[in-house]
């Protein structure tokens, strides 16, 4: 009996877990409305994006953790594109945090 019911639990924790991961790819170009460096382990910017590829249930917000590969480039990149009025996309990797917002992995700007 106790295994029926640790069997029953299981399976309805798999089926009502938001699911973690989402789809990758590149958002559309549009300019930064927002960057904030935070006292946690990662920075956030929002985008007004017309379509988030990700699938995170934030459509607009955006993360990238200080310690990754790369990061500190594309926070210069994103405090230059606020400056200057850039237009600029970024690449999702299809990892959702758990505020919703869509983990970046790459920059690409344009004017």
């Amino acid at each position: 009996m106790c295994r029926k019911i640790t069997i029953l639990i299981a399976a309805l924790a798999a089926v009502c877990v938001n699911p973690a991961h989402a789809r990758a790819g590149w958002t559309d170009f549009v300019r930064v409305a927002e960057l904030v460096p935070t006292s946690r382990h990662y920075y956030e910017v929002r985008l007004p994006v017309k379509m988030n590829p990700s699938g995170c249930s934030e459509d607009d917000w955006f993360y990238l953790n200080y310690d990754a590969q790369g990061s500190a480039q594309m926070f210069a990149v994103l405090l230059e594109a606020v400056q200057s009025d850039i237009r600029l996309r970024v690449f999702v990797s299809g990892v959702c945090n758990l505020n919703g917002y869509a983990e970046i992995t790459s920059i690409n700007i344009t004017r």
